[in-house]
């Protein structure tokens, strides 16, 4: 073992280049999982700034709470020699090779002993605090040698790669389950009902919570908002499958479609996303049915947007016969079982993921 000061091993935020202007791609905060090694997504969009990088780089959110919720990813999804650009809210880390593994250096950022320092650094106003440069990079590393680094990371890259291919299988998944809606029910967004026949609405059962309330009881359970997991904490008010649709903030996608999130098991809900099920039909689809449903003539509010319960409900469909809701329920329920069943499996991978964080750092 050597003892390294952070900044003597990595690069942070390297300098490199792409002109103004440029369509270039781009990896946003969004598009940074929870605690996943693994980028999912990505856009094409003309570049106008933000923080660049490559392959082999690590990318950390440096903002409250992204960082906190785990936004940490590693880069291994560009071309060769190819610079793409996202958040001004990332640090970038690039490994010296000739000291430290990149693989190395993502496992490294990612464990309790290192995320807890940077997340004590933060500073500024409440809401908008940042991780300081000067304390991360003065951070104390006891460095294997490359080849023991190898054999240390060796696990977690297998574990990773796990949770990789099980995510790749329910995006196949959920895109089949989606063509075979659009082919079944090729008319369904124009009709003389409205969906909100169709949806159980649970927004007067949300409960949300301060980041002071969340503070005095850290737990298990997901505490989640509009677009993701905020935070986790020790209790949960609901428990079963169900749809949330983000009410305001934001609330679509570039495209005009709505922000869900399909959950299953034990959350909390803040009050940020609509909490559905559906009535007379399976939440799957009325999951699929949102999917592919442009929302934006709902919308109002200027600054604050909102996708209010009354719009929300307004929407007309033309609803299929009983018969014709149990035929495709029956193609679609095994999909999905097979769907929730490959993310409980990840995260038990995750957990296990964690203990190993902490034995071999």
């Amino acid at each position: 073992m050597t003892k390294y000061k952070l900044g003597e091993i990595i690069e942070l935020n390297p300098r490199e280049s792409i002109k103004k202007g440029n369509i270039t791609r781009k990896i946003a905060m969004d598009d940074l999982g929870e605690f996943k090694r693994d980028i999912e997504s990505y856009s094409y969009s003309e570049y106008k700034g933000g923080t660049k990088f490559r392959n082999y780089d690590t990318l950390m959110a440096r903002i409250t709470p992204c960082l906190e919720n785990g936004k940490t990813s590693f880069v291994n999804i560009l071309e060769e020699n190819e610079v793409a650009f996202g958040s001004t809210e990332y640090f970038v880390f690039r490994a010296k090779q000739d000291i430290i593994n990149p693989y190395y250096l993502y496992y490294l950022v990612t464990t309790d002993k290192f995320r807890e320092v940077a997340i004590k650094s933060m500073s500024g106003t409440s809401g908008r605090q940042r991780v300081q440069k000067d304390q991360i990079l003065d951070f104390s590393v006891d460095l294997p040698s490359l080849e023991d680094q190898e054999k240390i990371m060796k696990p977690l890259k297998l574990i990773d790669d796990k949770i990789s291919l099980n995510t790749k299988l329910n995006t196949n998944l959920l895109q089949l389950s989606q063509i075979m809606f659009k082919n079944k029910f090729p008319n369904v967004n124009d009709g003389p009902d409205k969906i909100g026949a169709y949806i159980r609405n649970y927004d007067k059962d949300r409960k949300p919570l301060s980041k002071k309330q969340r503070s005095k009881m850290p737990g298990k359970y997901r505490y989640i908002g509009a677009t993701s997991v905020n935070d986790y904490i020790a209790k949960y008010n609901f428990d079963g499958i169900y749809l949330l649709l983000g009410e305001d903030g934001t609330v679509q996608d570039i495209n005009g479609y709505p922000v869900l999130q399909y959950i299953h098991g034990k959350f909390w809900p803040n009050n940020h996303a609509h909490v559905l099920q559906g009535n007379k039909v399976s939440t799957e689809w009325l999951y699929l049915f949102f999917l592919q449903r442009n929302i934006e003539g709902i919308i109002t509010g200027a600054v604050q947007k909102k996708i209010s319960q009354k719009n929300l409900n307004s929407l007309s469909v033309t609803m299929p016969n009983n018969e014709e809701l149990s035929k495709f329920d029956n193609i679609i329920q095994p999909i999905f079982e097979q769907i929730r069943t490959l993310e409980e499996e990840n995260e038990r991978l995750l957990e296990i993921k964690k203990e190993l964080l902490t034995n071999l750092f």
